[in-house]
């Protein structure tokens, strides 16, 4: 069963994606990521690689998480600080 799933793009992630948010109709974390490749291309498949990806402000990093009905998740690259 899809869910439909908000995306929030931040830093080189939004770069790559060219869009800050957009809604997604997915399941599981592994058809999101999927999903968010193939409309997006090879930039951002690469840099998705390396991101942490956040459902409702919990860090998943199983592909077979369910996502559930308007669910917000974030696309957060590794960031630098100091």
């Amino acid at each position: 069963m899809s869910a439909m799933v908000t995306v929030r793009y931040f830093a080189g992630a939004a770069e790559a994606a060219g869009l800050a948010t957009e809604t997604f109709s997915a399941g599981s974390v592994g058809d999101l990521v999927a999903s968010m490749a193939h409309r997006h291309g090879p930039g951002l498949q690469k840099v998705l690689a390396q991101c942490s990806l956040l459902a409702a402000g919990v860090r998943v990093s199983d592909d077979a998480t369910p996502l559930t009905d308007g669910v917000t998740v974030d696309v957060l690259p590794p960031f630098a600080g100091g």
